[in-house]
Formats: structure tokens, sequence, C-alpha cells
């Protein structure tokens, strides 16, 4: 590592060791970093416990997804297309879900119409897009289309972590 270490040693009277290891002092971003993620820290304890039901058709990224939400506090519900994702919305009480993760491309209902049925169910539980198309004219639709926000596939732990601190917030502060 670019350092040194000595030792002086003398029978009967004991040892010093020297250990002598270069590094750099932070710089003001690596502080800002710190700073971001003790207030993600701190969002994160206020969102801990909140239920998400996740609409994802595949298994593999919807085993991802969850473990990325457990991992934070959240407790997920899967569903696997949009007419499952719609009927459940139908079936539960209102507001027992925080927010719904809603894959766009899904068999059977997408996540365009599902999310249009949801919106004439319940227009205040936050829905985030999670869609492999993230350019801005589909940032543009899906903003359109009812949806809270989006993220992009393969998804950023950081980005959904953030997201959701964001939607979560907002809805405990209009509460």
């Amino acid at each position: 590592m670019g350092g040194t270490i000595d030792v002086e040693s003398e029978l009967g009277k004991g040892s010093k060791f020297t250990v002598v290891l270069k590094h750099h002092l932070a710089d003001e971003k690596y502080y800002a970093q710190v700073n971001e993620d003790l207030s993600l820290l701190n969002a994160n304890k206020n969102i801990r416990g909140k239920h998400i039901l996740l609409a994802e058709d595949n298994d593999l990224n919807a085993e991802i997804t969850i473990t990325l939400l457990e991992d934070i506090g959240l407790i997920v519900e899967r569903v696997e297309d949009g007419i499952q994702c719609v009927a459940k919305m139908e079936q539960i009480p209102a507001k027992s879900y925080d927010l719904i993760l809603m894959d766009i491309q899904m068999p059977q209902m997408d996540g365009y119409e599902a999310t249009a049925e949801i919106r004439k169910i319940s227009a205040d539980v936050p829905i985030l897009a999670v869609t492999a198309y993230a350019y801005a004219s589909d940032e543009q639709r899906i903003l359109s289309q009812g949806f809270d926000g989006y993220t992009a596939k393969p998804i950023n732990p950081h980005v959904l972590r953030s997201k959701i601190v964001d939607l979560l917030s907002t809805r405990l502060l209009l509460l």
C-alpha cells in the first residue's frame, strides 16, 4: 500500500512499532456523498414497514427488486401482470399499499392500462413505473399516463431507493 512498518525492540525493555500508511484527505465530493447517504439513511427510517405492491412478470427481475426493497425495510407483495394488480387494488381496503412499482411491459395488461384502471380506484396511491425505456419521450409519456415517476431497467439500487423515498416522503407530508 506504499507505507512502511518499522520495529525497534530491546530485550527486557519492550518493543516500539511504527506504521506509516499513505492516504489522501477526503475532498468535498466525498463529504457531500457521506451527507447524502446519511440523509437517505434517515429517510429510510421513515419508510420502513411501508407496503409496496410490485407488478412484475419476470421472475428474476421480481426477485432482485424484492430483495432490494426488503433490504431497506419495505414489505413487498408481488403480482405477475396488470390484471392481477388491478384485481388486488379492487379487493383490498383503500390505502393498503403505500406505493405501487409497475412494470410497463407485462402480458395480458401492460403497465399503462393497469395504471389507468388503478387511477379509477385510487387517485392517491403513488405509482412508480419500472421500464427498459428511458428516453425523454418515454418519460413524458409515462408521466402523462398517470404515473408519479419512473426508474429505468436495469434497476440502480440507489436511484430506486431515492425515488421511493421521495414518493413516500411526499405522500407522508400530504397525509
